[in-house]
């Protein structure tokens, strides 16, 4: 049923107040991309500020991310429902709301709750804010409208370990959520403004209700079995066995369901297209690997290293800068020529990175960690663009709005799911390299007593070789990340060739 008090044929924004508008949804897309990534470099100032390890500090993390994930799928259906103007609008309210909350929390499990909360309100705003620029900006300047959207798209994931840092560092880490408040209410306050005139028709459609529910039961029992299994010594614990049961049974009844339903709320059929599913296989194991090693790097260099969240949040930001540069050159390149050999070359490129940052040490400078970081960005825009055209000139024109959403889902659930896997095989390794190099570490005592020798009482030698020996088992255990990083992107980057080479290249503007 349509409600026909809605205008049908909105009239053209022009001059000022279109660019207006495009900045405020650019702004949109800006916070909800920055909240990715803001939170990376602030990971060990939230677990000392509530008390908790800084592996159940990335919970702050991946239940934001799954979140955002399950919200996609139901972007065209809210959408529809609602009004895209309604959507958007009310999206980046509640998005401000939670984040003011996130920010007022004193536990973490208060946190984790409004950062699920945030990261629901946050998913329809990078899908909303690229299809709201494309409707009003008119045909001839639709190429000034995708590159607005893509550049906030690049260069937020730049400025959220920078500016977490810096706001960790020098104010405190609920600033990281409250710096959204102001942005999130202005932008809606004018959004409303600028773009109520062109709110989209309204259909009264159902919801896959059931296929909804079985989504949010799987991922968040897979999910919660990812962060908790550590804590709980695996499937000793009767949780964790109780978790991969559901997580196993309501993903079988989540393919039966949505591969027979009519309207699914994922549409699982574009798996049929050879091209498509080799895509998302690619951007699912090289984006969880890159996403895992974004995580790991902050927490390493701040908890081991002695650095400031303000000098993580440089050295992690570093991949960013390149990756802006090369970004239209590869936007170019990728409709002119086969975009297999450019993803496989990008991904692999990145896997030579992080194999060569498996050599790291403990005695290294900030350049010989920000500079292999710098350089990998050079590789991020090769992956990533021609792998979404390949993606997306792979399945019909009718089915690529689905397409579009089900990738972003699967990049997005890949990043959850890969920051709880590499932090817990992170601790543990540690634990492991810590109990091997305990026995050769000072095995006649010469050590131990050179540093009492020196006026050192034995409690204070014996913790210092003890610092010595947790800092040489973490450097280990981050290069065994590293090294199990950078084969899971040559992996990926091989997985590419099980694409056909694309007979056609796709409108990109589905994508998000």
């Amino acid at each position: 049923m349509t409600d026909s008090s809605v205008t049908a044929s909105p009239k053209p924004l022009e001059g000022g107040t279109l660019w207006l508008a495009a900045l405020v949804l650019a702004a949109a897309n800006f916070v909800a991309v920055l909240d990715t990534t803001i939170a990376n470099v602030s990971v060990p100032n939230i677990a000392g500020g509530l008390a908790v390890s800084s592996s159940q500090g990335t919970y702050v993390i991946t239940s934001y991310a799954v979140a955002e994930a399950i919200t996609v799928p139901l972007t065209g259906w809210l959408a529809a429902r609602l009004g895209t103007v309604r959507l958007f609008i009310g999206s980046m309210v509640l998005f401000g709301l939670f984040s003011l909350l996130c920010g007022m929390a004193g536990s973490l499990e208060t946190l984790v709750l409004f950062r699920v909360l945030q990261g629901l309100a946050g998913g329809p705003l990078m899908p909303m804010s690229q299809t709201l620029l494309l409707r009003i900006f008119p045909k001839e300047k639709t190429g000034a409208a995708i590159g607005l959207w893509s550049m906030t798209t690049l260069i937020a994931p730049i400025m959220g370990p920078i500016l977490g840092g810096v706001l960790c560092d020098q104010v405190s880490w609920p600033w990281i959520f409250w710096i959204n408040v102001p942005i999130t209410m202005l932008c809606g306050y004018a959004g409303w403004q600028l773009l109520k005139s062109q709110e989209s028709l309204r259909e009264n459609i159902r919801v896959d209700a059931v296929g909804l529910g079985l989504l949010v039961v799987w991922v968040a029992a897979l999910q919660i079995m990812l962060d908790e299994g550590k804590n709980l010594d695996w499937f000793n614990s009767a949780e964790i066995i109780a978790l991969a049961v559901t997580a196993a049974i309501g993903f079988a009844a989540f393919l039966i369901w949505e591969l027979t339903e009519k309207n699914p709320v994922v549409n699982l059929r574009v798996f049929r297209h050879r091209g498509y599913w080799a895509s998302v296989l690619t951007i699912s194991l090289a984006f969880g690997s890159f996403f895992g090693a974004t995580v790991l790097t902050p927490q390493w260099l701040q908890s081991y290293m002695g650095y400031t969240a303000t000098e993580a949040g440089h050295a992690t930001a570093m991949s960013g800068i390149l990756a802006v540069l090369v970004a239209p050159l590869v936007a170019q390149l990728s409709t002119r020529v086969d975009p297999r050999p450019l993803v496989f070359m990008g991904v692999m490129w990145l896997g030579g990175v992080t194999l060569y940052r498996s050599f790291s040490t403990t005695d290294m400078g900030f350049w010989q960690v920000a500079l292999p970081l710098l350089f990998q960005g050079v590789g991020m825009p090769f992956f990533f663009v021609p792998l979404t055209g390949l993606a997306m000139a792979s399945v019909e024109p009718e089915e690529m709005a689905s397409a579009a959403g089900l990738m972003s889902f699967m990049r997005t659930l890949s990043g959850a799911f890969a920051t709880s896997l590499v932090t817990t095989a992170w601790e543990d390794k540690a634990s492991y390299n810590h109990a091997d190099l305990v026995g050769s570490i000072d095995p006649g005592g010469d050590t131990l007593r050179t540093l009492q020798g020196s006026g050192m009482s034995l409690d204070a030698a014996s913790n210092q070789l003890n610092q010595l020996l947790q800092s040489q088992s973490i450097m280990l255990s981050t290069n065994q990340i590293f090294w199990l990083t950078g084969l899971s992107f040559v992996v990926a980057a091989c997985a590419i060739w099980l694409a056909p080479r694309p007979s056609r290249v796709a409108d990109t503007s589905q994508a998000h």
